[in-house]
């Protein structure tokens, strides 16, 4: 491969911010959920690389495929895979595209094939564009991409109302909120230069059981549940991401929860569980689709514990990020955690935000 910008490069970032900011000379795109994949065309030769520099291109053969056909010959360019289905995006189905077994990958790609949605042009020919602002990037991207079904350039405006309207409405398509770029921002590859502002809502859990943190014996993550429907205690997350000094104090905390926990436990049966094809029913002890080795086994609480936490968004059943812990709420009942308390978003067409005609601004 012979470009201006080789692989492996790791993507410019953004760092999150509570609201959307109006300045002067901002661009606003769509923030796509999706795997972040960064493009590297020469002829023939195409690799997807990925945030972390891996690269995606034995598992996305559909958009190989696809991109030699709306790309230049030879260019860089910065984007998203995602996969649609129906009238949104469906990270669940991304997520199995991840697989060992190259015949499950062709059959996946036909079954859910994945879109490449593109957002920055990095190189282009023998000249690499990555100090230019990104106001003539992006102008020169739009000039270049032969948009097609699995190929699309994002939307854009410069109108924060508009903005602000996508950022409402497009989550409804599995679209994760909106991102703010400076029209005279140079690529900074693996620097968070440029705004993202993500939905966020609160929601009270059953806290059903832990797992053990890596560097020792204090407390990893929760293990969060809902009750359904059908009153049955779904498994739909975790809460981490506490400082170290508060997972010791979390194991003191948890000890009185643990004895015969597992007696009666409505996860009992779940200990050896395998992960369910639809991804729907994720288990406590299942393995995990990153990392085959990685030890997800568990330590089971009588479910009576509820706490509140902070998070994005949904992806079926689940939470799609991990949770972050807000506080205990022992003035609620287990029984009182049900999917009933959580905001739906109102459905949006995902073939108006891919096409641009729902994107106008």
């Amino acid at each position: 491969m012979d470009l201006p910008v080789l692989p492996p490069v790791k993507p410019m970032l953004a760092k999150a911010a509570t609201k959307l900011p109006t300045a002067e000379g901002l661009f606003y795109e769509p923030k796509w959920d999706g795997f972040r994949c960064i493009v590297f065309r020469d002829g023939d030769e195409v690799e997807l690389g990925s945030r972390n520099e891996r690269p995606l291109t034995r598992y996305f053969p559909e958009v190989v495929a696809a991109v030699k056909a709306a790309l230049p010959e030879r260019c860089v360019v910065d984007g998203e895979i995602v996969v649609p289905a129906g009238d949104r995006l469906h990270f669940e189905a991304l997520l199995q595209r991840i697989h060992p077994a190259a015949s499950r990958i062709t059959l996946l790609a036909e079954q859910t094939p994945a879109t490449f949605v593109a957002f920055d042009l990095l190189a282009l020919g023998d000249e690499s564009l990555m100090e230019l602002p990104f106001a003539q990037r992006r102008a020169r991207l739009t000039e270049v991409v032969t948009p097609s079904e699995q190929v699309h350039t994002t939307a854009i405006t410069q109108d924060p109302e508009t903005a602000q309207r996508w950022f409402e409405q497009f989550e409804g398509a599995g679209l994760d909120g909106v991102v703010a770029k400076a029209a005279d921002l140079p690529y900074g590859p693996d620097q968070r230069l440029m705004t993202k502002v993500k939905h966020v809502r609160t929601a009270d859990c059953v806290v059903a059981g832990f797992r053990w943190h890596k560097s020792g014996p204090v407390v990893g993550s929760l293990l969060l549940g809902l009750y359904n429907a059908e009153g049955d205690l779904q498994h739909i997350g975790v809460a981490a991401s506490f400082p170290m000094a508060r997972r010791a104090e979390l194991v003191e905390e948890l000890e009185p929860y643990r004895a015969q926990a597992l007696d009666g436990h409505p996860w009992q049966d779940w200990a050896n569980a395998q992960t369910a094809e639809d991804g729907e029913h994720r288990m406590p002890g299942a393995q995990s689709r990153w990392n085959a080795g990685k030890d997800l086994s568990w330590v089971p609480l009588r479910p009576e514990l509820v706490v509140e936490i902070k998070y994005d968004q949904l992806e079926g059943r689940r939470l799609r990020h991990t949770g972050h812990f807000l506080r205990w709420r022992p003035d609620r009942e287990p029984r009182s955690c049900t999917y009933d308390q959580l905001e739906v978003p109102v459905r949006y067409d995902l073939a108006e935000v891919l096409s641009g005609s729902g994107a106008a601004g």
